[in-house]
């Protein structure tokens, strides 16, 4: 009996089918033993290096306050000057208050004063009060005044034209006060507060040396006001006082500073 091949396209057709189950099972026996051997570990989650704070420490420092004083001779007078006039009514009084300033400007015109030294610092008008048996206040007057402010850039004349105003303004005139002063402190304030600075680091150096450290570097500095003298008083002279003796003196600028230094 004569043995029949297959056609060739039904064996090619076979072998490939043999080959793909072969494959499918040696990929179900892998799987197997996968699934029932060796299992791969699980990726670990990934842990986080846990964070380090880290305080900064303040450094030490030194709080101190310095004051510096700086002086020197005036080269400036300013007056407070004025005129007053009590009449019966209103406008008689402001007459004479005007007639009187009218005589105070005209003489420190001639005293050499210019007119951007000479201010008007207030203008008043005000009743007079006065007080009857049955205790009823009652006016009986009014009271006008002007004051100004003057300015003596020759201080050898100050007393000069203090005792001309006196003069020209009799009794309506009114000498308040003097005070005086240098036309450009801010020379005389910044040595002041060269001083102020240097008096607060030698403090902080001190204080560094006492409590064993160096003296590190600024931290802060704040600067205080400015003292400046007060004006002083000088009484009315009577009209017949050529020259009013005066003593100048010294001006002097004080500034203190606040500053804070670094302890090393």
């Amino acid at each position: 009996m004569t043995n029949r091949q297959p056609p060739a396209h039904l064996t090619a057709a076979t072998s490939t089918r043999a080959r793909g189950a072969r494959l499918l099972a040696a990929t179900v026996v892998a799987g197997g033993l996968l699934a029932g051997g060796a299992v791969p570990a699980l990726a670990a989650p990934e842990r986080t290096a846990p964070r380090l704070t880290v305080t900064a420490v303040a450094p030490a420092t030194v709080s101190v306050t310095g004051s510096g004083r700086a002086a020197s001779a005036p080269d400036l007078a300013i007056l407070s000057v004025g005129v007053e006039a009590t009449r019966k009514t209103a406008k008689e009084a402001m007459a004479a208050q005007n007639v009187a300033a009218k005589a105070l400007l005209d003489v420190l015109r001639k005293e050499g004063i210019d007119d951007r030294d000479i201010r008007t610092d207030s203008l008043s008008l005000s009743p007079v009060y006065t007080q009857n048996a049955d205790g009823e206040s009652k006016v009986t007057a009014y009271q006008a005044g002007q004051s100004f402010s003057v300015k003596v850039r020759d201080l050898d004349r100050t007393g000069q034209v203090i005792g001309a105003v006196n003069d020209a303004t009799g009794d309506a005139g009114r000498i308040n006060g003097v005070v005086f002063d240098v036309a450009d402190p801010s020379a005389l304030r910044t040595k002041a507060r060269e001083a102020a600075f240097r008096d607060a680091y030698d403090k902080a150096s001190q204080h560094a040396r006492l409590s064993g450290h160096e003296l590190g570097k600024l931290i802060s500095l704040s600067e205080g006001d400015s003292l400046r003298p007060g004006p002083g008083a000088v009484p009315s002279m009577p009209a017949d006082e050529p020259g009013v003796p005066l003593a100048p003196g010294e001006i002097e600028e004080q500034v203190t500073v606040s500053a804070v230094f670094e302890l090393l």
